[in-house]
Formats: structure tokens, sequence, C-alpha cells
């Protein structure tokens, strides 16, 4: 409680005074990844739905706008966030109805355009689970002739996916590349990025950031190359912020 009295009063950024408050939790508790049995579940029941996802991606008229709304609908697993679903289990009473969603800010034509000239993609995952959802979004990038440099977290940090986690499912065998953000915080902390993605991110031609953590980190920095975020909006600040109603399905890309 102390450290969140503290940090509150003294750092403006929500991400950054996020992670002040779980470090000082994950020091009391002692343990490095408390939440790696939720992250294996995750990504054990996500797996399940592989083929069901490249089934609804090749039966779309616009399989790109399809994939990203498949990768959003992975942002669903994000424990005990709100409108978010509280354990990997409760994914399947809610699969069906995910795919039906529609994006209230849909910014994929945007982000076509963008890709259709061939670059290099920084891509900033967020949740386990969610990452195999990432995949066939990946997948499509990749086919229109572009570089993808995957990037995850430096350390464990609540369920989000670690260099670790992202080896065990295989997920660097999808990306041209694949960095950490360097260290442990909540989204992506600039202060601390290395010097390799730094580089990648000042000659992106596009930045997709996954998850509400990487747009309340990202969205105050000021990025040469144009950032698609691709979340669920699950709480009312964000959702104010993108002009949407709490649990909405958003991709918006912001220049």
């Amino acid at each position: 409680m102390r450290t969140c009295a503290r940090v509150i009063s003294e750092e403006p950024n929500s991400a950054r005074m996020a992670t002040h408050v779980h470090r000082s939790s994950y020091d009391a508790l002692g343990v490095r990844d408390p939440y790696l049995d939720l992250k294996l579940r995750a990504d054990e029941t996500a797996a399940r739905y592989d083929g069901r996802i490249k089934e609804f991606i090749d039966g779309s008229d616009n399989r790109f706008r399809t994939a990203v709304k498949a990768a959003i609908l992975g942002n669903i697993m994000d424990f005990g966030a709100g409108i978010a679903i509280d354990s990997p289990e409760e994914f399947e009473g809610i699969f069906e109805s995910l795919l039906e969603m529609e994006l209230a800010a849909d910014d994929t034509e945007k982000m076509t355009e963008i890709l259709r000239s061939g670059c290099s993609v920084v891509y900033f995952f967020d949740n386990c689970g969610e990452t195999v959802f990432d995949i066939p979004l990946i997948q499509q990038i990749r086919g229109m002739g572009n570089r993808v440099v995957g990037v995850v977290r430096g350390e464990p940090i609540l369920n989000d996916v670690t260099m670790e986690d992202a080896l065990r499912i295989g997920l660097d065998e999808q990306l041209d590349s694949i960095l950490t953000t360097g260290a442990f915080a909540i989204g992506v902390d600039m202060r601390k990025i290395g010097d390799d993605l730094r580089e990648e991110m000042r000659t992106a031609g596009l930045i997709i950031a996954k998850g509400m953590a990487n747009f309340e980190s990202l969205g105050e920095e000021d990025l040469k190359a144009p950032v698609a975020y691709l979340l669920k909006a699950k709480c009312a600040p964000v959702a104010s912020e993108l002009g949407v109603k709490v649990g909405s399905s958003v991709a918006k890309v912001i220049p």
C-alpha cells in the first residue's frame, strides 16, 4: 500500500505506476513468475482453437481484416481485468460469440495500405494464450512481403509473454526476429529498452501494439512510425481515449 500511495503521487504514466506496484508485490512474494501455471493453461486452451481460427480466416472475403479480428479476439485472455475472463477455462463458453464481434474502430485498410509497400513491422505481444491468435495475422503480414520483429516482455510480469514463453510455443519460428522490452515492466518502458529494439522501432514502417498496457505506455511516446493498436477496451479511461464503448474491439492506427 505504501508503494501504491507513493507512486500515484510521483508517476504520471499509469503503466509505469502499475509496474512499481507489481515490483513491490513480486519482491514480497519472493516468486519470479507467479502466473506461470495460468500462462501454461492459457496456451493449452488457445491451441485447441487454432484450426477453428484458420477456418474462420480462410472462409472470409477479407483475410487480413479477419486475421486482425482474430488477433483482437485473443486479447480477452487478460485474466481479472474487468470485462475479461477470469480463467482460461472460461474461454470455451464465449469463443463462438467472440468470432461474431465487430470492430468499433476499424483501421485495417490503413494497415493494409502501409503493408502493401513492404516494410519492417515491430509487433509488441501481450498475454500468453493470446499470442496463439496473433500467429495468423503475422502470417498474413509476412505473406505480403513484410519483415516482422516480435517483442516480448523482458521479465515475467502478470500473464504476459516472455522469451521463455514464446520459445515454448514456437512463436519465434513465425517471426524474422524476436526481441524483448529489456525490463520488468507492464507494457513498454522506453527508458529501459535496448539499442536493438530502439533501432527497429526507428526504422519500422509500422508498429503493432497488442493490449491496453502497450497502448497506455506507448501512447504517450513520440514515435516515428505509425502505431496500430489492437485491443479490447476493457476499462472506461482507455475506451474514452479511443472514442469507443467499454468492451469494444479496436483496430486503431495513430500516426
